[in-house]
């Protein structure tokens, strides 16, 4: 028996030729940006139209939709508001890391951070939190430098959180699998004793060793949340390159959370493109973007 493909193709290309063309409306727009910030934060000024509406593409085919405006009612539906609202905030939210991005602060931290506790509080356990970790090289590399750290210095032990709002980056993160050119900055000493080369050499991949994996616990958190859903204080805290996406009010916001799950006289490192000037909070300079909880 002969089945004609042919209607079935045009109406597939169809589809997908008014997707790609497709074009993000004013009403829309507000709609999204607005719902955007009240459920992440993150805001969505006129400039980045472009960039949600080629990103949000991949929802339309998802989801099989052909406009903005079938997206929007879909996703401010029950249904919608019920089964989307996860996929839409990971396609939005920006992920960009690197294994020791800014290696001077993992440098304060085994020299002046790290001993400074211990005199405080003695050895025993610390508590490090990699807050906004993405797809996981932030953590895996306080892993891998703490895993040094202890080495040397009998009594020393840690504990790694890692936390983001997107849950496909935090399914990399868990399995923890790398291209060979995003390993570059780890120092090859590192390279050798902490990642693992693919048996298919093609590949061109690496794994985090399954005793660094074990040091990281990742789960997904939303700084918007009053009760971010921890109990225990840190003693430090990596939150780099993430309030640059808030708007002003909502970065002095999340960062007061932050605080109050900081011990006295804890550190807090902050990327080096954002800046807490103006904002009220509880904390003193210690370095460049690190500062600390007073005593």
């Amino acid at each position: 028996m002969h089945i004609n493909t042919d209607i079935s193709e045009n109406k597939a290309y169809n589809s997908y030729s008014k997707i790609m063309t497709a074009k993000l409306s004013d009403r829309n727009f507000t709609q999204l940006s607005q719902f955007i910030h009240s459920e992440c934060g993150i805001k969505m000024p006129v400039p980045k139209r472009i960039m949600l509406e080629a990103r949000l593409k991949k929802r339309l085919r998802a989801l099989g939709l052909e406009s903005y405006e079938e997206y929007c009612d879909f996703l401010f539906s029950p249904e919608g508001l019920e089964k989307e609202r996860v996929f839409m905030i990971n396609v939005v939210t920006t992920n960009k890391t690197d294994f020791f991005r800014e290696p001077r602060h993992f440098e304060y931290l085994v020299q002046n951070a790290l001993p400074e506790l211990m005199r405080l509080y003695g050895t025993g356990m610390r508590k490090l939190w990699s807050a906004g970790c993405s797809t996981g090289e932030e953590p895996y590399t306080l892993a891998m430098v703490l895993s040094e750290f202890a080495a040397r210095t009998p009594g020393f032990d840690f504990t790694i959180l890692a936390t983001d709002i997107s849950t496909t980056v935090l399914e990399k993160a868990v399995r923890g699998i790398y291209k060979e050119e995003r390993i570059e900055t780890v120092p090859l000493e590192l390279k050798r004793k902490y990642l693992m080369k693919s048996k298919d050499k093609g590949k061109k991949l690496v794994r985090v060793t399954p005793e660094v994996r074990s040091l990281v616990k990742f789960r997904r958190l939303n700084f918007i949340d009053h009760d971010f859903g921890m109990r225990e204080l840190q003693d430090v805290i990596f939150c780099r390159n993430v309030i640059i996406y808030f708007d002003r009010l909502t970065q002095e916001k999340v960062l007061k959370r932050l605080c109050k799950h900081l011990i006295p006289g804890g550190y807090l490192f902050m990327g080096h493109s954002e800046t807490l000037s103006s904002l009220a909070l509880p904390l003193v300079s210690a370095g460049p973007m690190v500062y600390r909880k007073p005593l």
